[in-house]
């Protein structure tokens, strides 16, 4: 079978490897209907150490069950699944506590020997506990909807979910990427009143507004805080869903949240220290966030998808096929695209 393999910093290849097959009773393969690439993974194809074998890469997907191990119980041969961005149990004490990013069974895609997302079949451990089951159907839209439910709309929904943001909260999102879109229509879902994104493309933050963001803010640093803070009346927001990543980030997060609010951290950190000290302290700022547990969301957020309530794969803007996959990195990297999905 096509599968990408990443060498290592802007050396992304699509090579033929060999086909998944069933290592344990609990295994599925799937048949991969529609893949994607993420944010994060521009972070190993920005500064990766060149690797001679280098590994595979990718971790959101659709697919089609085309064998189960004899355990399996859930799925079976022809069904439509969603695949989280992790696999679980779903049974742990962890997954039991809605936490399967940190499954004392579960793993990431494309690492110990598992395959990685980005190719036209993948071996599933842990089957039962990590696919769910969602209705065929052929509409585009609704595939690119259900794509994201294996990563970026849970994970902006659990930004917004750890900083509580809850009716009638102002919200700030720092990002315009696909995660922090995701973030708008999260909250827009819980029923913040106001939602302030801070992005600098006009394409994305027309999108923003689409999905619900009341107000603009393009300035960053300095002039962006005092530009929120301008928009709240001095005060800052309620909570604050930083999807970025980078220092600058979270800097600007701590200088717009309110006293007593929540800054909520999605982006995966590229930084070991912050501004942790005194100053959070002083107004009670609450840090929260992490690596968003989408299988636990899942349930919760698909029946608005599936009845369109929200449409959150507006977030892909070019289409390719499993041949253009390094030139979809490319133009990711380049800001050229927000977010690009895979059609094998």
């Amino acid at each position: 079978m096509r599968a990408t393999v990443i060498y290592g910093a802007g050396d992304v290849r699509v090579e033929t490897v060999p086909d998944p097959k069933l290592v344990e009773p609990t295994d599925v393969i799937l048949r991969v209907v529609r893949s994607c690439i993420c944010g994060s993974d521009l972070w190993p194809y920005a500064d990766m150490a060149p690797s001679e074998h280098g590994r595979r890469i990718g971790h959101e997907f659709l697919g089609i069950v085309e064998e189960t191990g004899p355990d399996v119980t859930t799925v079976a041969k022809g069904d439509l699944v969603i695949a989280p961005f992790v696999y679980s149990d779903n049974t742990c004490q962890f997954c039991r506590e809605g936490l399967q990013t940190s499954c004392v069974h579960g793993g990431f895609w494309g690492a110990n020997g598992v395959d990685g997302g980005q190719g036209e079949a993948v071996r599933v451990p842990q089957a039962d506990g990590t696919l769910v089951k969602v209705p065929h159907t052929e509409d585009d839209g609704l595939l690119a909807s259900l794509l994201t439910l294996s990563d970026v709309f849970p994970t902006g929904h659990h930004a917004a979910t750890k900083a509580r943001v809850s009716a009638g909260q102002n919200v700030t999102v720092i990002g315009d990427g696909a995660v922090g879109l995701s973030a708008v229509l999260a909250a827009k879902r819980l029923g913040a009143e106001r939602i302030v994104l801070m992005g600098r493309h006009q394409a994305r933050t027309d999108l923003g507004r689409e999905f619900g963001a009341t107000d603009v803010v393009a300035e960053r640093g300095e002039e962006g805080i005092a530009k929120v803070r301008e928009l709240t009346g001095g005060e800052g927001t309620h909570a604050v869903l930083e999807c970025v990543g980078t220092k600058p980030a979270f800097e600007m997060a701590v200088g717009v949240v309110r006293a007593g609010g929540a800054v909520s951290r999605v982006g995966v950190p590229q930084y070991e220290e912050g501004p942790i000290g005194p100053t959070l302290f002083r107004r009670n700022i609450t840090v929260t966030g992490g690596v968003a547990p989408a299988r636990h969301y899942i349930p919760e957020l698909l029946p608005d998808v599936l009845d369109g309530k929200y449409q959150p794969g507006k977030v892909f803007d070019r289409t390719i096929d499993v041949d253009g996959i390094p030139a979809g990195y490319r133009a990711m990297a380049d800001r050229e695209a927000l977010k690009v999905l895979i059609k094998p």
